[in-house]
């Protein structure tokens, strides 16, 4: 639940949704309740959890504050804390101006779809029972960082003293938030030269905060300048996660996935999980180590819900979102580190022979404007309909899949446009392919 700080997520917005979120945990539980409190580095974040705070103690609802901390290591404090939810205040890549509310349950995973709707439900409503002075909710604040960098290094397909022998250079961009605290001293721990780039965790982003290849320029010059092994940058809240190389080439955000369940499916047999909108080097990987892989509607509570269903020992998100279940099922860059670096190590190779080793496939990101009277559901109908002699995927708008290349079309729930996602082995390909279905769907 997020917005603009001061004009659409104002403080009274903040302790709404804080207190609807409060009351739909009561509605679940009877007796005392607990909810683990963190935060990125946003220059709103400190008055924002002041606010979330305060309204769950109102409830009577006891807090742990974890303070600047990331998106992973909220999920990770409440099942180790025993918590009924969590709520991590980040706006994740947006830019500084926005922050938000992700919420979670007793798990440490995202709130559903229905359990978000009866939050919102109550928020509406502002149907909240604050508790009397004697029931006030108690405030303790701990620090996980040191806690959630002993549950990554003891993961059993983390090699600490391999990464250590291995001597490496690395360089981090933090976007000057909290991946500036923990990612350096997570490398630190396993032997790793660390070379700080925006790591000041002041909320004041140097570039557009998402790891996207135009805003990597920084970071690529600094590996080369160096002389590092390769670089890692992070998006605000440390959920999203991607690699440059030591010659400070791209490794590719879709390929951190693919390259971490390469080395996992080497000791964990099973199948993986990505969204459709994932590259499908991930399927290649799969099947190239005898599983099956599979695809869920885009949001990493489907792909959860998928891994869950299948057993799968590794997913994520194309984004640089690595889910690995046997830390937690959410997107974690510190796990993605930790795996990424043992896999470099083992495979004895530069990173950008590493990525070498895995086939390239090309993106093209594009969307159509529509007029707000079209009928967006039909258009897609349509579409899988004229492709239905092909391998269609109907779970979250119209997939296309093809002999070595697919299409992805998507309506947007806030705007009227279809997102048109290609994947293809060149890049000029990708958007041949995109370019002929906005066509096709311009002409319907």
């Amino acid at each position: 639940i997020g917005g603009s700080t001061g004009d659409n997520l104002t403080p009274l917005d903040v302790v709404k949704f804080a207190s609807a979120y409060g009351m739909w945990l009561k509605s679940r539980t009877t007796g005392s309740l607990k909810v683990v409190v963190g935060r990125d580095a946003r220059i709103s974040g400190a008055m924002v959890q002041d606010l979330v705070q305060a309204s769950l103690q109102a409830l009577g609802i006891d807090v742990v504050d974890v303070g600047l901390s990331t998106t992973p290591t909220v999920e990770v404090a409440v099942p180790m804390e025993e918590a009924n939810g969590g709520i991590i205040l980040t706006a994740s890549h947006n830019p500084k101006q926005w922050n938000a509310l992700k919420l979670l349950n007793e798990k440490g995973e995202f709130v559903s779809a229905d359990d978000g709707t009866l939050i919102l439900d109550i928020a509406e409503k502002e149907a909240f029972d604050f508790a009397q002075v004697d029931d006030l909710g108690a405030y303790e604040k701990k620090d996980y960082l040191q806690i959630h960098i002993d549950a990554v290094l003891a993961l059993s397909t983390v090699d600490v003293a391999l990464v250590n022998e291995a001597n490496f250079k690395v360089v981090v961009d933090a976007v000057n938030s909290t991946g500036g605290i923990y990612l350096p001293a997570l490398l630190r721990q396993m032997g790793v030269d660390v070379v700080e780039l925006y790591c000041d965790p002041n909320g004041h982003f140097p570039h557009n905060p998402e790891p996207l290849p135009e805003h990597l320029h920084d970071l690529c010059s600094k590996v080369i300048e160096t002389k590092s092994d390769l670089g890692f940058v992070v998006d605000p809240d440390v959920d999203r996660l991607a690699i440059v190389s030591e010659d400070g080439s791209l490794f590719g955000e879709e390929y951190t996935l693919v390259a971490v369940a390469d080395h996992v499916l080497k000791t964990h047999k099973g199948d993986t999980v990505s969204n459709l909108s994932s590259t499908r080097a991930l399927r290649d990987v799969t099947e190239a180590h005898g599983f099956a892989y599979h695809a869920s509607a885009v949001g990493e509570v489907n792909v959860v819900t998928i891994m869950k269903e299948v057993g799968a020992p590794i997913g994520g998100e194309g984004n640089g979102g690595i889910i690995y279940p046997e830390l937690h099922y959410g997107r974690d860059s510190l796990v993605g580190v930790a795996l990424f670096l043992t896999h470099l190590a083992q495979s004895k190779l530069t990173c950008s022979a590493l990525r070498m080793t895995y086939k390239d496939y090309f993106m093209s990101k594009q969307k159509i404007q529509l007029t707000p009277e079209i009928d967006v559901d039909a258009i897609l109908s349509t579409m899988a309909e004229s492709y239905k002699a092909e391998d269609v995927d109907c779970t979250d708008g119209v997939k296309i899949n093809f002999d070595e290349e697919w299409v992805h079309l998507r309506k947007s729930n806030t705007e009227p446009i279809i997102r048109v996602y290609t994947e293809s082995v060149t890049a000029e390909k990708a958007d041949i392919l995109a370019q002929r279905f906005m066509k096709e769907i311009s002409e319907l």
